[in-house]
């Protein structure tokens, strides 16, 4: 097994005040690039999934990609780019608004991929999903695709539907934190 990763900072960041949020500064570095650093030791490629701004997330990506559809269409069409341009059998998915996750954690949910090699893998915080925290065999792009074609929207649904394996984390666990606005992002970094 080979792992790409895939860091999603292809939204509208309206809940940031229209800004791209990867690029917001999260300890003085851009979030985007963050998440970046905690996958580049534990992937062949890192991929960056951005609408606007490529040149400055190029600099932190060994790729980036666009949307096939114009006007945000949402993370699943990332994620459909992300399996059609990856070079390894699985895809690390991230959002980009996740700054404090941890390499612990991406270790154990690749390690559980390992032991589930067909099947989506997925953090559950708590009572939750968090469809957008994913690992992603390379041999279900032709059923994302398809679920895509027939209007599916939600990561959520899809991973749930394709029979998804969870890794259990804390409903509180802090690297968890979800930076998607400014009161967030301030909250978040107050002593």
């Amino acid at each position: 097994m080979s792992f790409s990763g895939l860091v999603l900072s292809g939204g509208r960041g309206s809940r940031m005040g229209g800004v791209d949020k990867g690029l917001v500064l999260w300890r003085g570095t851009p979030m985007a690039e963050q998440v970046c650093r905690q996958l580049r030791p534990l992937v062949c490629e890192v991929l960056v999934s951005c609408n606007r701004n490529q040149e400055q997330y190029s600099a932190f990506a060994t790729h980036t990609l666009g949307d096939a559809l114009s006007d945000y269409p949402g993370p699943l069409a990332g994620i459909v780019v992300g399996l059609r341009a990856m070079r390894g059998s699985h895809l690390l998915v991230l959002p980009c608004d996740l700054p404090a996750i941890s390499s612990t954690l991406l270790e154990d949910l690749l390690a559980l991929s390992r032991q589930h090699p067909d099947r989506p893998v997925v953090v559950r915080q708590g009572a939750h999903l968090q469809p957008l925290v994913c690992v992603l065999p390379r041999t279900l792009k032709e059923a994302v695709e398809m679920a895509w074609d027939q209007g599916e929207r939600s990561p959520n649904r899809l991973w749930q539907a394709l029979q998804a394996v969870e890794l259990p984390c804390a409903e509180d666990d802090p690297q968890l934190i979800n930076v998607n606005s400014a009161a967030v992002l301030a909250a978040a970094l107050t002593p």
